[in-house]
């Protein structure tokens, strides 16, 4: 029998800080939607409060004079260290909406992970043709056979769901670093007026777009979706509901870059310093090499996925058409 392994999620729970109470009963995203009048400025600022605040509680856990350790992923370290526990194999299967990032923000990633791999060299970087946003968990920690039986349910919306951004396309700007004792990842807001900087979408793009500007954000597509996997007959159990829009970039498998003080302040200050360098040279500068946008759905739509997809793993059932 193999090890029975407890989640990261137990010791490192992402809670929301962004202040919104969500209602009973109702889709969890139309709380914020309502918190914030529908206005894309509220709605991206109150995205803007939650990554600051968890970051400034991540970095007082970091230079606390009482750290004691790094929340190390047990699965993932197993599946990076295989002599550790021989033929382990992760059972825990998921089916979730990713959204996969463009190439320029595929490259805006990869240059933050150098960054980051400089001052800490053996961290787990996520490949990056792993790299995914979360737009929607429907069910996580289940058996194979649960998935399936879920799957067959949602088969008929697949399709429209798979493709929903092709004509509700929503922006998300301000990438930045947000991090904890487990992982880091780098986070966006959704849009409020900003220049558009990201690339033109490929020609023909004869779609009629169905967006009113900002005033349709990422919150919404996230609502919309919930919305849809709801009509189709399913229950969504997502592991949390928070204002986030982000990719993983790495964990922790070892304590090597982060055992002193002095380590641990250094990690932070690079963060800092690479968070600083995001917003004065990235953030909306049409003449930076690096474009700092992202329009959900650019090249490619949303990926419908199940299997072992931590880590960016599992198969694809659908992948909706980009533009």
């Amino acid at each position: 029998m193999g090890s029975i392994l407890e989640l990261t999620d137990v010791k490192n729970k992402l809670e929301d800080l962004s202040g919104v109470v969500l209602k009973p009963g109702e889709n969890p995203y139309n709380a914020l939607i309502e918190a914030c009048h529908d206005d894309p400025a509220e709605i991206q600022a109150l995205y803007a409060a939650h990554r600051i605040r968890r970051n400034a509680q991540q970095k007082d856990k970091f230079l606390d004079t009482n750290f004691k350790e790094l929340i190390i992923d047990p699965y993932l370290l197993r599946l990076e260290n295989p002599h550790i526990e021989p033929g382990f194999k992760d059972t825990r299967y998921c089916m979730t909406f990713w959204g996969r990032p463009p190439i320029h923000i595929l490259e805006l990633a990869g240059a933050i992970q150098e960054k980051l791999k400089q001052v800490a060299p053996d961290i787990w970087l996520m490949p990056q043709h792993r790299m995914h946003i979360t737009t929607l968990e429907l069910a996580f920690c289940r058996t194979a056979e649960e998935i399936e039986e879920l799957k067959e349910t949602l088969k008929p919306a697949i399709p429209t769901i798979a493709s929903y951004s092709y004509l509700h396309r929503a922006r998300l700007v301000k990438p930045m670093i947000s991090y904890d004792l487990s992982a880091f990842a780098v986070s966006f807001l959704p849009a409020a007026g900003e220049p558009v900087v990201s690339p033109a979408p490929v020609a023909p793009d004869n779609a009629a777009v169905l967006k009113q500007g900002d005033s349709y954000s990422y919150h919404h597509l996230r609502k919309d979706i919930w919305d849809q996997a709801k009509g189709a007959g399913i229950t969504v159990d997502s592991r949390y509901i928070v204002p986030s829009a982000h990719i993983t970039l790495g964990r922790y498998l070892t304590h090597n870059d982060h055992a002193t003080p002095e380590q641990r302040k250094k990690w932070v200050d690079t963060i800092d310093e690479i968070n600083e360098w995001l917003e004065t040279e990235v953030w909306g500068d049409p003449s930076s090499e690096l474009i700092g946008e992202w329009i959900v759905g650019q090249e490619r739509g949303f990926d419908v996925r199940v299997g072992n997809l931590w880590y960016g793993g599992g198969r694809t059932v659908l992948l909706g058409e980009g533009f």
